[in-house]
Parts: C-alpha cells; sequence; structure tokens
C-alpha cells in the first residue's frame, strides 16, 4: 500500500513538472495559432489619451537622468504626459537630478519621501496625484524608444484591454556569470505570455520593468506587498479585463550577470508570489476556464517546483529497491551535481553553458523554496535595494 502512495506522488510531482515546463506551452501553442494580436488600436492621428508615468526610485543617479530624457525623447504627445516620480528617502544624488528636471520640463513632478516606505507603497502614493487615464509604471534602469509610449498606449483604444506590457530587450549578455542563462528564460518567458494575450488575453504578470493600466482598474496594493506588478495583473483579469503583452513596445535594460543578485531578486520575486496566491486564490476556479488554466498551469505549479522536485527525489529514495526508480534517483542525483561541477570549471576558467542552465534552473527553484520560507515566517517589510544591473559604470 505504502508503495503505491509513493508511486502515485512521485508520477503526480513529475506530470505536474511536465506539464508546467512542458505541456503547457505547447498547448498554449496549439490555441494562439493563427490568433492574431489586438487589432482594435488607435492611430496617430486619434486623440490619444492623457498619461500619467510614474516611477518609484532609490539611488538611481547613475541612469535616472538618462531614464527621464528616455521618455521626453517619445514621440507620444508632451500635452498628454505628465511624469510623477517618488524618491524613496535616496541619498546620493537622485534629488538634485529630479529637481533639475522640474525646472527643465512642464508636467514634469518629484516627491521626496525622507523615510524609506518601498516601491509599492511609493506608488500607491504617486498614483494619488496621477491625472491620466492610462498609469505606466517603469523602473528607473529601463530605457524607452522613441515609439514605446504610443506602442503601449494604442492598445487602450481596446475597451477590453485592462494592462498592456513591454517587450523588453537586454544589454550585457556574457558568457560569464547567468546572463546567458537569464536572457533565454526571459525570452521564453514572453513567447509564453504573448501566447496567453493572443489566446485569451490571460497574460500571467508583466515583467515589471515597463507596464501600462487603466487608471480606473487601480487599486493600492496592499501593505507589506512585494509584487507590485503581477497584484495589477490579476486585480485586472479579477475584473474581466484581458492583460495583453504589447510586442511592438520595445524597452531595453541591463541584463544581471550575477547569480548572487538575482538569487537575491528571486527569493523577494517568490515570496511575493506566495502573497498574490494567497490573495487570488480563488481565481483558480474553474481551473478550465482560461484565466484559472494559465494562473495554475504558468504560475503556481511552476512556484511549487522545488516541493515537487523533493518528493520526486525522496520518493526515488524511498522506492529504491524497484529498479527504474533506482535509475530515476541516479538521473536525479547527477543533475543536483551539475552546480558543483559548473562552480569547479568556473574555478579553472571554464565556462560550460549547459552546466549553466542546470545551475539557473535549480537556484530558480532553491530561491522559490527560500521565498516560500520567507512567506511562512511572515513578511515584515517590502523595503529592499534594487537589484545591481547596470553595467555602464
Amino acid at each position: 500500500m505504502h508503495t503505491m502512495i509513493f508511486e502515485l506522488l512521485f508520477w503526480i510531482s513529475l506530470l505536474a513538472l511536465f506539464h508546467s515546463y512542458i505541456l503547457f506551452p505547447f498547448i498554449l501553442k496549439l490555441f494562439s495559432l493563427n490568433k492574431k494580436a489586438n487589432q482594435l488600436i488607435y492611430n496617430r492621428n486619434d486623440a490619444l489619451p492623457f498619461i500619467s508615468v510614474i516611477i518609484a526610485v532609490h539611488n538611481e543617479e547613475l541612469v535616472l537622468a538618462d531614464k527621464i530624457k528616455s521618455i521626453f525623447y517619445t514621440d507620444y504627445p508632451h500635452n498628454n504626459i505628465e511624469v510623477i516620480i517618488g524618491s524613496d528617502a535616496s541619498l546620493d544624488g537622485t534629488n538634485r537630478i529630479l529637481n533639475v528636471f522640474s525646472k527643465n520640463y512642464n508636467q514634469f513632478y518629484y516627491h521626496e519621501f525622507h523615510e524609506r516606505i518601498g516601491k509599492p507603497q511609493v506608488i500607491n502614493r504617486l498614483v494619488t496625484f496621477a491625472k491620466g487615464d492610462v498609469l505606466i509604471f517603469t523602473d528607473a534602469n529601463v530605457f524607452l524608444q522613441t515609439s514605446t509610449l504610443f506602442e503601449i498606449v494604442k492598445h487602450f483604444k481596446n475597451p477590453e484591454i485592462g494592462l498592456v506590457d513591454t517587450k523588453m530587450y537586454h544589454r550585457g549578455e556574457k558568457i560569464n556569470g547567468i546572463a546567458y542563462q537569464e536572457n533565454a528564460y526571459i525570452n521564453r518567458e514572453f513567447n509564453i505570455k504573448d501566447m496567453e494575450s493572443r489566446a485569451w488575453g490571460t497574460m500571467m504578470g508583466p515583467f515589471g520593468g515597463c507596464f501600462a493600466i487603466r487608471k480606473d482598474l487601480f487599486s493600492p496594493v496592499p501593505d507589506k506587498f512585494l509584487v507590485d506588478d503581477f497584484y495589477l495583473n490579476m486585480l485586472v483579469l479579477s475584473s474581466n479585463y484581458r492583460a495583453i503583452n504589447g510586442i511592438t513596445a520595445i524597452v531595453t535594460e541591463d541584463i544581471a550577470i550575477s547569480i548572487n543578485e538575482e538569487f537575491r531578486r528571486k527569493i523577494r520575486i517568490a515570496a511575493g508570489n506566495f502573497q498574490n496566491l494567497k490573495y487570488f486564490f480563488h481565481m483558480l476556479w474553474p481551473p478550465y476556464k482560461p484565466t484559472g488554466f494559465c494562473f495554475l498551469s504558468h504560475k503556481v505549479l511552476r512556484w511549487l517546483g522545488p516541493f515537487f522536485m523533493i518528493i520526486t527525489f525522496i520518493t526515488s529514495i524511498l522506492l529504491i529497491d524497484k529498479d527504474l526508480f533506482k535509475y530515476l534517483l541516479f538521473i536525479q542525483v547527477v543533475i543536483f551535481l551539475i552546480p558543483l561541477a559548473d562552480l569547479l570549471m568556473q574555478y579553472f576558467k571554464i565556462q560550460n553553458v549547459f552546466f549553466r542552465f542546470i545551475t539557473h534552473f535549480l537556484t530558480m527553484n532553491i530561491a522559490l523554496f527560500v521565498g516560500f520560507c520567507k512567506y511562512t515566517a511572515g513578511i515584515k517589510s517590502n523595503i529592499w535595494q534594487p537589484t545591481r544591473r547596470n553595467q555602464r559604470e
């Protein structure tokens, strides 16, 4: 009887991992096949909506001036733009830069917060000042192209659309570190989200660096929440609006190279994911409808990935008397040892791309597990240090 239970647990866990990473993208590809992106859009001659570009910053003097210029260098009508920036107790030259721009640009406003309150709470407060029909949230290290704002906003002509993401291109990809693997992961995620957008308008979370939402769909991010972008995305879907990928709205960002920096960021995101799971748990039902299906398949099963991996490993040990599970256990042990081999190879200046992919995958799952532990221990603050990505220093 115990053997049957262990086998059942093993195959259910393995199937959950297989579904989230392999089967679900295949199903999406079938449902999105021949489906076009949103076609009901503004054109350049239409009266475009007034927009509020909102940025929360903390010690961003290295990139802030270039970021602000990238906003005002866009071809979106400047009389339809306001920029609102909140400085979250910055200690470097951030406030000085903001003061200079406020004198040189109309409809540019900034607010200094003298005590750290965290990005979500800065956003909540800045939105109260916003006059735009569309809110565009963006990070200081994410740069816009000339057409970016128009390419985001054009989709809001469709009254069914509540949120639009951008297409992120990364700079600074190098063979050392995890830049190559992180970029491959992000590109795969973008493709999955694009298929979700075209199939059902159920994109599961913007990348966060730059996205737009209808102001009347915004609701303040709850206190101590760590992942504001996914919270807002799920609010849009819960209001029966569509969330889509703006594939022609291009932004650029330096990609993370340091695995330690990225590990720290993913722990924070993982803890925030479980906050969102608790808050939007009801949206998993019914699982056969697009929103519930995508939420479960794309996000929840992946967030639970480390637990499925632990279950498959433990049950393989308990079933080691069977030849099949003996081989399966051996395969798992080899996979788990690859990061150590990768570390040893790095010591000798050998870069193995395949090994680094395994390291990246396992590291992400360890971060999910640590993030879950952090969540269960209680989130005491949503204040964090921005991930160091800019490589032009």
